[in-house]
């Protein structure tokens, strides 16, 4: 089966979703969610990309990426084969870690880009894992704090609230009354296509 080529928009975001094979877990503890991240910083430091929002599920990631330089297929295949190789040394496995290729999708709007962050921040309370997005360890939510400081160079909190007024404070206060609202999502699952 031909597979269809990746279309690249350089300075758009893309919703990315990648699952574990069989949807197995990608995530068996701290160490492996630890490792992703420090995977998206090798990876971020010789090809630079930047996260509005990002949420490392137990079996499944999500990443709202743009890349200006390098396609985004290019970062996906180094930081989803640096996590399968760590991942099959550290579990002593062969074989697929990923299920398949990433889902990758454009993002035309503003809207669209806070639809789908809003959906990827409340993953985990979808799941029930956490009551409230900011209690989730392995997301990008926290960083939309007031007070909490920006400790990963590829994500960029800008884009999402850069449509609301006011101070950043007040920008990012109006982002998490929005992600908060109990409106239903829009965005449906990649993971079912």
């Amino acid at each position: 089966m031909v597979r269809k080529p990746r279309v690249w928009l350089p300075n758009h975001f893309y919703h990315i979703v990648s699952r574990g094979n069989r949807k197995d877990l990608l995530f068996k503890d701290e160490r492996d969610y630890r490792t992703f991240l420090y995977i998206l910083q090798q990876v971020f430091e010789t090809h630079p990309f930047e996260l509005a929002s990002y949420c490392l599920m137990n079996n499944h990631y999500h990443l709202q990426l743009r890349s200006i330089e390098q396609p985004i297929s290019k970062i996906m295949s180094l930081v989803n084969k640096r996590y399968a190789t760590y991942f099959n040394s550290r579990y002593e496995l062969t074989g697929h870690v990923f299920e398949k290729r990433y889902f990758d999708e454009p993002l035309n709007t503003l809207a669209n880009m806070l639809e789908v962050s809003r959906y990827i921040h409340l993953n985990p309370m979808k799941a029930n894992l956490v009551l409230q997005p900011a209690d989730y360890p392995w997301s990008s939510y926290r960083y939309y704090g007031v007070k909490v400081p920006m400790k990963k160079p590829y994500l960029n909190v800008l884009p999402l609230v850069e449509g609301y007024p006011g101070t950043l404070p007040q920008k990012k206060k109006q982002y998490r009354d929005y992600v908060s609202a109990r409106e239903e999502l829009t965005v449906a699952s990649p993971l079912s296509k």
